[in-house]
């Protein structure tokens, strides 16, 4: 018996010696996977399947062979068996040899060269797959041998009839070119007449040729650049991938900047409605001259592809958007990143990266769409940061009220990452908007109590950076945290409680417990952590200079222990300081300034977002995602300066590259204008017919001829909607601007309307091969354009700030939006609304006769009584004196300039207001419960004057009546950061309860409440807009203290600044 087939039964089994020399059994035959045991005969069935004549069994051999090869497993022994079929009549077979040869053919590359013959005769194959196939596997032979080869039926397979083959010689030249630089120049050629193509299957390849070969070769794009933009909505998913981030950097390197200087006005610096025609006419010719008509092309046809399912389609437009559009053309992006924060988890984390890079400097696209940022329990930890960094970014005055409730509940949560990063957000919400840096902080003090000690060292941290931007005393915080020295563990936080102990070492009440603290970590210094023996050194040292009376000695001994330690560091910062506290008599001149070096004033931390800096990398690059450059990052062009020639994409005729005889017998002359669109797909159609008449497999001609006959009948559809009457077109325009969701990008008026028509009627004239033809439907557009109506809108009466510094404010108190958060109105039948115990009676001016111009005095004062026309609104009273020689004409308001919830109603223009006469007229102002400005012209005889109206908060409430009991009760309903309270200090203005009634009722219009406490005073309001409970509490007594509850934290804060400073004068 030959060795090669020694084998023994054994238990109806058969027993061979596997290569290792150890005894393997073979699996039952149907078992699972018994046909691809480990053993060296494991593949002898499949290589006599092979050999055989029967085109049956090698069909089957290759389906296994295939599946293992899906399933991970090995099937490389089998090539010699495998490429030997490559010369098999029967197609199928053929296909499935080319896709295992595709796979193996750089691992077996000398046996795969004994073929190079037959690939060279398969590229001739009548079958256009096998033509495919043949030129994907001589590409993937990696040997330099070949290279001529490769070359010449790369150059033979871009004239192929076939769009297929012509894709796949797309891919093999990035291949090519891995393999031999030198072939650069030649493959340029062949990338230009691939650029060229008119198949849509082609184009896709062909610019991921041209990215990976030469990306900084543009004058390639230049002449097929209008026709990339035509064609992208056709293109497959991942040609249009690679065409976007293509199509960017080329705009960014012919294109201006849309944005520079404020030529394309965002959202807050748009004309309002009533702004006169000629002004709108010069709007209109500024930004058609601004942006090139080819730049409008591409934002144009890259917006339809927002509702790609395709999510790195969706993606790749809205990072074109974000640095190629002008600002108020960005917003349309965030409805479409909103749908896909519902796809899988790894596409939320890109997406959310890139969102949160965006609100830095975008904070009004997202601001809408708050609520989805919101986090929810089955999120990833990693999600859940990302969201908390957006709703971090996204914080104003207006939404941190809502906001500031959200960070509650992630405290409490189990997702101790979580809990961290929502302190860190809650302390840069504190270092950015003033009005709730002390709610914050009151915050922040409470958590130092928790019994989770990750919040309460994350919270010294946060609190340690706030006491830093906030000036001030904060003895008694300082104090309150170094108690916590020897609970808390965190070497963090404890080295944040020393420096804040060193730092405000010489307040009245720190000074006191610093010794001891020094005195304590002295004890623990050997076993603290590196960051927190630092903090010790620096501690001993600054109380040696400010108490060396009681810590001289203490210091020294800190000095001592440091010396010796292991890391050279805390050695090197040991005798730095030594030398500076204990001078020697050389180093005295220096230790005369060491008070001043350690206890100088520091300069407060930057708190900002960690995506501030990553506007150098692209939007959506994994070097944006990573904030790191990755091989292969190429960086986003700069605008330049001034635009190049556009004349370099002007086509005079589009003509084939690769002529196409008809088998119809129908002529190869240029087509005719009416024919000109239905030649764009000719050759894929006339290449169906082809491939019909051709020998091979069934399944593949219907493959390639469904695949075709899809994109012929996208073609017809194309044409079909292009071919309608202009007028169809201007409409279909016009309602793909007015169909915005209010929420995402508020309508413009009518005047932006009718401008962006001209643009668009601009560009589209380029296409026209018939230039009379192409102005007459341009002046047709033009025409109806300006003929339509302005949209019938709300968002039109959405106005931005504009505030001039020059302007007379009618208040001193500086305004921040507060926003029109949510809340239940009052609906409770004990609450019932009062009259104003105190109006003033004394106009204030608003505007001199000197400032005016033109004689004309304004004084105006509160009412304080509900407005006729809302009640939601402030009623203002406006007195007009005319001191002036001359009478003054049409007195009216004009050019409102309100931010967004705010509305006006102005009074009734006065026809003539004739020298010394005085008028009375009311103006009333929907503040929104905020105290933003309100901005608006007086013109009196056509001269404009500049008002502002800014409330106190005291004017943005009415006054409600209820029962003790009531009050009591709502009341604590507003605890925790809703409730705001001041320890009085003056307590000779508390004598007399009468006096501090008549300071509340003029600082803000409330309602007294009955108390049966003789010592307590109970005042009760409500917010105009929202119908927010406003409580007002002043215990008189030993313990004075003032307190406001309110649902609205800003709106409690501010007034209890207003009602602080009113009990002081």
């Amino acid at each position: 018996m030959a060795s090669g087939n020694l084998g023994l039964t054994y238990g109806g089994q058969e027993k061979t010696p596997s290569l290792s020399g150890e005894t393997e059994f073979a699996a039952e035959a149907g078992a699972p996977g018994g046909l691809f045991h480990a053993d060296y005969k494991r593949h002898d069935d499949l290589k006599q399947m092979l050999d055989s004549s029967k085109d049956s069994l090698k069909l089957e051999a290759m389906k296994r062979i295939i599946g293992m090869i899906a399933k991970g497993r090995d099937a490389s022994d089998l090539f010699p068996a495998v490429v030997k079929n490559v010369v098999s009549k029967n197609i199928e077979v053929k296909k499935l040899v080319y896709v295992y040869l595709v796979r193996y053919a750089e691992e077996q590359q000398d046996l795969a060269l004994l073929s190079i013959s037959t690939f060279q005769r398969a590229l001739k194959d009548p079958n256009q797959l096998i033509r495919a196939s043949a030129l994907r596997v001589l590409s993937s032979i990696r040997v330099p041998v070949i290279v001529p080869i490769m070359m010449l039926a790369i150059r033979d397979s871009v004239s192929d009839m076939s769009p297929y083959v012509r894709k796949t010689a797309a891919h093999a030249i990035p291949k090519l070119y891995d393999l031999d630089p030198e072939q650069k120049d030649e493959l340029v050629m062949v990338i230009e007449r691939l650029l060229s193509d008119q198949t849509t299957l082609v184009v896709g390849s062909a610019v991921m040729a041209f990215e990976q070969v030469c990306p900084e070769r543009t004058d390639l794009i230049h002449k097929n650049f209008r026709k990339l933009c035509a064609v992208l909505v056709d293109i497959e998913e991942w040609g249009q991938v690679i065409i976007i981030g293509m199509l960017t950097r080329y705009a960014r390197t012919q294109f201006t900047d849309p944005n520079i200087n404020g030529t394309n006005h965002s959202e807050k610096d748009k004309p309002f409605y009533e702004e006169s025609e000629e002004d709108d006419e010069k709007g209109k010719q500024t930004e058609s001259l601004v942006l090139d008509p080819d730049h409008r092309l591409l934002l144009r046809n890259t917006k339809p592809l927002l509702q790609s399912r395709n999510s790195s389609v969706v993606m790749g437009v809205a990072q074109l958007y974000h640095h190629l559009a002008p600002r108020e053309d960005v917003a349309i992006v965030t409805r479409a990143l909103i749908r896909l924060l519902r796809s899988h988890r790894e596409v939320q984390t890109v997406v959310l990266n890139s969102i949160a890079s965006m609100s830095v400097n975008r904070k009004d696209m997202f601001e809408p769409f708050l609520k989805n940022f919101f986090v929810r329990s089955t999120d990833a930890t990693q999600i859940k940061l990302l969201k908390l960094e957006i709703l971090t970014n996204l914080a104003n005055e207006s939404n941190i009220t809502f906001i500031l409730r959200e960070f509650q509940t992630y405290i409490s949560s189990q997702d101790r990452d979580l809990v961290a990063a929502t302190i860190q957000a809650i302390g840069r919400c504190a270092a950015g908007i003033k009005e709730v840096t002390d709610t914050c902080l009151s915050g922040l003090i409470a958590l130092l109590s928790n019994s989770d000690e990750l919040v309460v060292a994350e919270s010294v941290v946060v609190i340690k950076k706030l006491l830093q931007t906030h000036q001030g005393s904060h003895g008694d915080i300082v104090g309150q945290m170094a108690r916590l020295v020897n609970r808390i563990t965190v070497p963090q936080a404890r080295a944040a409680i020393l420096w804040l102990v060193g730092e405000h070492c010489e307040k009245k009440r720190v000074s006191k417990m610093a010794p001891d603290v020094l005195r304590f970590m002295a004890r623990t210094f050997a076993n603290e952590q590196d960051v927190v023996k630092l903090q010790i050194l620096n501690l001993a040292a600054k109380l040696c200079l400010s108490n060396p009376k009681q810590t001289k000695v203490l210091c020294q001994y800190v000095f001592s222990l440091a010396k010796y330690d292991q890391n050279y560091d805390i050695r090197d910062r040991t005798r730095f300081l030594r030398h500076l506290v204990f001078p020697s008599t050389e180093q005295a001149l220096l230790a005369k300034y060491a008070k001043k070096i350690f206890l100088a004033s520091k300069p407060a931390p930057v708190i900002e977002s960690v995506f501030k800096d990553r506007d150098e990398f692209q939007l959506g690059s994994l070097s944006h995602y990573l904030n790191s450059r990755v091989v292969g990052y190429m960086d986003l062009p700069n605008f330049p300066a001034v635009a190049p020639d556009s004349n370099v994409r002007n086509v005079e005729s589009p003509r084939p590259v690769i002529p196409v005889t008809s088998l119809r017998g129908n002529s190869a002359s240029a087509p005719s204008k009416g024919k000109k669109k239905e030649t764009f797909y000719s050759e894929s159609s006339s290449e169906d017919d082809d491939v019909k008449d051709e020998s091979g497999s069934s399944d593949s001609k219907s493959d390639s001829s469904s695949e075709m006959d899809s994109d012929s009948a996208e073609s017809d559809s194309d044409e079909s909607s292009s071919e309608e009457d202009p007028d169809d077109s201007v409409n279909i325009s016009q309602q793909n601007i007015v169909r915005l969701s209010p929420s995402l990008s508020p309508s413009p008026p009518a005047q932006r309307l009718s401008r962006t028509l001209v643009i668009e009627s601009s560009s589209e004239s380029e296409y026209s091969s018939n230039s009379s033809d192409s102005d007459s439907n341009d002046s047709d557009k033009v025409v109806k354009s300006s003929r339509m109506p302005p949209p019938k809108s709300n968002l039109d009466l959405l106005l931005d700030l504009d505030v001039s510094d020059s302007a007379p404010v009618m208040a001193s108190v500086s305004g921040i939006p507060l926003g029109t958060l949510a809340s239940t109105p009052i609906t409770d039948s004990s609450i019932q609304p009062a009259s104003a115990a105190y109006t003033s009676t004394r106009p204030t001016e608003l505007v001199s006769s000197i400032s005016s111009g033109c004689g004309l005095q304004v004084l105006y004062r509160y009412t304080r009584s509900i407005n006729l026309y809302s009640p939601s609104m402030v009623t203002i009273e406006l007195t007009l004196v005319n001191t002036g020689n001359e009478e003054l004409t049409e007195v009216k308001i004009t050019n409102k300039n309100m931010p967004v919830g705010i509305s006006m109603h102005e009074f009734t223009t006065l026809a003539s207001l004739p020298v010394g006469a005085t008028r009375l007229v009311t103006v009333g102002i929907d503040f929104g419960d905020s105290t933003q400005n309100v901005s608006c012209d007086l013109v009196a005889s056509g001269r404009p004057i500049k008002i502002n109206f800014r409330p106190s908060v005291g004017e943005l409430i009415r006054p409600v009546t209820c029962t003790e009991g009531v009050f009591i009760n709502e009341q604590g309903k507003l605890k925790g950061m809703n409730e705001h309270s001041f320890s009085i200090t003056n307590t000779l203005e508390l004598e007399d309860m009468k006096n501090i009634s008549t300071k509340i009722f003029r600082t803000t219009n409330m309602a007294s409440i009955n108390s049966s406490d003789p010592n307590t005073l109970r005042f009760a309001g409500q917010t105009l807009s929202s119908k927010s409970l406003v409580l007002v509490t002043i215990l008189v007594g030993t313990n004075p203290k003032l307190s406001v509850s309110c649902e609205k934290m800003i709106i409690g804060s501010m007034l209890l600044a207003e009602l602080k400073e009113a009990l002081k004068n």
